[in-house]
């Protein structure tokens, strides 16, 4: 099993990984069908036009996680990675004006997208509770090309045969299994790799990563980590109103200010690192729901996460280095990858437990390794922080990445430092491992009424006050 930093790190735009850019990416691969020549149905014409319905998580929530609009821009040909807002915003109006999509490689098609983007509130497919289902017609409107995709957490998109390949126990790797020096499947593996090998996790990852991008590891961390840096002092530097009807007020830009007028004044109390913890997750995840460039964390309801911890590293720690940062990142991506692999990363399939439950388990083990833990204790961090999210369920209210997942990211760096220094306190020895811990995720979340997996039709989204 291996997924790469770049996998689990993704460069773009809010407010949700899963219902935002897996749309626009589903959109994107649709259209690459399309021009490759894909096999129409018997009978069908020349292409004229498309359609997409959402099912289960994406329809209930679509309209706040703007999933509609994600798929008419993925129709038009942006990708999350190269998003613009401001050609965004042109190009969806001429569409609206215009009902047709002109895309390379293809004849125009018609597009109504006040009508030919369908929610459908019925039962949810089968194998995932985010799913597309993309139709071309002939332009005399007979089928001429169907085809369903998932949208499984973090931006990962899968077609509907990937989807039951992995499941039936195949892999979607860009590179054999075997070819990785350390295809570790399993954080006992990992641990047992580690030992006979005499590597920290993170150097296991470094190595595996150099498969994909040879000399230019440390680069693409870097980058990532750049762009982590960088959200969170745009978040830092905006106030007002998130968009979506809520009404929510930035608080993260009047909070830091705050916290630098305390400075040398010794009026701060010693819980003070929690605060800063906090407004560093709230500024990126006030970013992600205003749209904004964010880093899959290891998604964008969770993406406050890891970065605030990786902030509280370079900035509150002593001793802290860039190697240690990079460490952090490694770690913290090689943890995501096994929780992902072996349970799911998905709010709307297992809950919250999964987003910011797998953040925190990630900051935990990669803070637990740049402050010079074995590997034992990082395996030990993330087991507590994922411990004591489990259950934890995804209810935003409206659909939007607002209430109350800014506050919960905040709390889940707290949770991470905290995870990560009581490992560090001990010997790596514990009661469950974090195998285990990931699979009662998983269960738990298969258990999860489906009102409680971001359908907000439970929980926090239907007990709000009325004034």
């Amino acid at each position: 099993m291996f997924l790469s930093i770049t996998d689990v790190f993704k460069i773009g735009v809010g407010p949700s990984s899963s219902h935002t850019m897996g749309p626009m990416t589903a959109a994107a691969l649709f259209l690459a069908d399309l021009r490759g020549g894909a096999e129409r149905i018997p009978g069908a014409g020349d292409l004229g036009a498309v359609t997409v319905t959402l099912h289960g998580s994406l329809a209930f929530t679509g309209k706040g996680h703007a999933t509609d609009r994600a798929v008419r821009l993925g129709l038009l040909g942006m990708e999350p990675a190269t998003f613009d807002a401001d050609i965004a915003e042109a190009l969806d109006a001429e569409l609206h004006a215009k009902k047709t999509i002109l895309a390379d490689g293809l004849p125009p098609l018609r597009f109504d997208p006040d009508k030919d983007v369908i929610f459908d509130y019925g039962p949810a497919l089968d194998l995932h509770a985010n799913a597309l289902v993309f139709r071309a017609f002939d332009t005399g409107g007979r089928p001429y090309y169907t085809q369903t995709y998932y949208s499984v957490g973090g931006g990962f998109v899968m077609t509907e045969a990937e989807l039951r390949a992995e499941r039936d126990g195949g892999t979607t790797a860009r590179t054999p299994e075997h070819a990785y020096p350390y295809a570790f499947a399993t954080a006992r593996e990992m641990l047992a790799m580690g030992e006979a090998s005499s590597k920290s996790i993170a150097q296991m990852k470094r190595a595996n990563e150099a498969l994909i991008h040879g000399g230019d590891v440390d680069a693409k961390i870097d980058a990532i980590w750049a762009a982590m840096d960088d959200c969170i002092d745009r978040g830092l530097a905006t106030d007002g109103i998130l968009p979506g009807g809520l009404n929510v007020r930035r608080r993260a830009r009047a909070i830091h200010d705050k916290l630098l007028a305390e400075r040398g004044t010794n009026q701060a109390q010693p819980h003070v690192a929690n605060d800063w913890m906090s407004v560093y997750a709230m500024a990126v995840n006030e970013e992600n729901a205003a749209g904004g460039k964010v880093v899959t964390s290891p998604t964008n309801g969770a993406a406050g996460v890891v970065p605030a911890v990786g902030r509280y590293y370079r900035d509150h720690c002593v001793g802290a280095t860039s190697q240690g940062l990079r460490d952090l990142l490694l770690t913290a991506a090689a943890i995501g990858g096994l929780i992902k692999h072996n349970a799911s990363i998905s709010g709307a399939e297992v809950g919250c437990q999964g987003e910011v439950g797998s953040a925190a388990a990630m900051a935990a083990a990669g803070l637990c390794a740049a402050l010079g833990g074995t590997n034992a204790q990082i395996e030990n961090a993330a087991e507590i922080a994922l411990e004591h999210h489990l259950g934890m369920t995804c209810d935003p209210a409206a659909g939007l990445v607002q209430v109350p997942c800014i506050e919960r990211n905040a709390l889940g760096a707290i949770k991470a430092v905290s995870a990560a220094s009581l490992a560090l306190r001990g010997d790596g020895a514990h009661f469950m491992p974090l195998d285990n811990c990931v699979q009662v995720m998983l269960e738990t979340g298969r258990e999860m009424d489906a009102k409680y997996k971001e359908t907000s039709t439970g929980g926090i989204a239907v007990n709000l006050p009325e004034c």
